[in-house]
Order: C-alpha cells, then sequence, then structure tokens
C-alpha cells in the first residue's frame, strides 16, 4: 500500500468525523474514544482497489493489535474485513504512530484466549455474538517492516 494515494475514509457521519478528529490531531484526540482505545486502520478495497480508512476499537497482544469483526452483531462481516481477507497487507495508525502490517484471522486455537482479551476492552462483543447468526472473526495485526 501506497500512503501517497487517495484514502476513502468510512463514510458513517460519526466514523467520519472520528477519524477526521484522530488525523487532524495526529492521535492526540480520537485515539481514545467514549474510554475505549481505537485505531485507523486503512485496507485495500478489494471490488475497487481503492484505499479505504475507518476507526476501530482495538486490544493487544504482546506486539500484535487485536480487532474484532463484529459489524454490530449483523448478520454479515464489515467491509473492512473482507477487504483484507482478500488483501491482508494493511496500513494502522495507532496514536499518533503509523506502520505497516499483516492482517490474519484468529484459528480456532488461538481465538478464545484472545477473544477474552477483547472482551474485556469491549465487553458489548459478548452480547454481539450472541445475537450474530455467524461466527464473529477475531483479527490479529502483526507489524511488518517496510
Amino acid at each position: 500500500m501506497t500512503p501517497k494515494k487517495e484514502v476513502f475514509d468510512n463514510p458513517t457521519g460519526w466514523v467520519s468525523k472520528h477519524i477526521q478528529t484522530y488525523l487532524e490531531s495526529d492521535g492526540k484526540k480520537g485515539h481514545k474514544w467514549n474510554g475505549h482505545f481505537t485505531l485507523l486502520l486503512t485496507t485495500r478495497g478489494r471490488k475497487s482497489g481503492k484505499l479505504r480508512r475507518t476507526a476501530l476499537i482495538y486490544g493487544q497482544d504482546g506486539e500484535n493489535y487485536l480487532l474484532v469483526a463484529s459489524n454490530g452483531g449483523s448478520e454479515n462481516h464489515p467491509n473492512w474485513y473482507l477487504n483484507l481477507v482478500e488483501d491482508s497487507k494493511v496500513e494502522l495508525q495507532v496514536g499518533a504512530e503509523k506502520f505497516s502490517a499483516r492482517a490474519r484471522t484468529a484459528n480456532v486455537k488461538e481465538k478464545p484466549r484472545l477473544w477474552k482479551i477483547m472482551s474485556k476492552v469491549f465487553p458489548t462483543y459478548d452480547k454481539y455474538q450472541a445475537k450474530a447468526k455467524r461466527e464473529i472473526p477475531l483479527i490479529i495485526l502483526e507489524r511488518v517492516a517496510k
């Protein structure tokens, strides 16, 4: 992914405002949102090829960052998840730090331990999983050298 290309932000009103605040303050505002730490994830659109950015609550497992593709417990995976399944190379901004990462879905053995981490970060994930008609993926983001 090249950072010089145009990036399209999540069009949802409050998410778009959150992203802009995050970017304009270089992560000083927006990194912590409603009591939860958030990062900016940029993926490549699987259909459009365009760079897509969204803000997401994250957790950590050692050096790795964790995300939950809950989509509010809806029946469908979020687009950002479908994008990173297609192309695992992503860009992250965590606070002021910007770096490349490789995304992968936690396997059956990893997920229970990592889910506990994320349900402590955001307990609503358990409610989302209970109402979802799908297995909600947990994503591991591993930093890569550019």
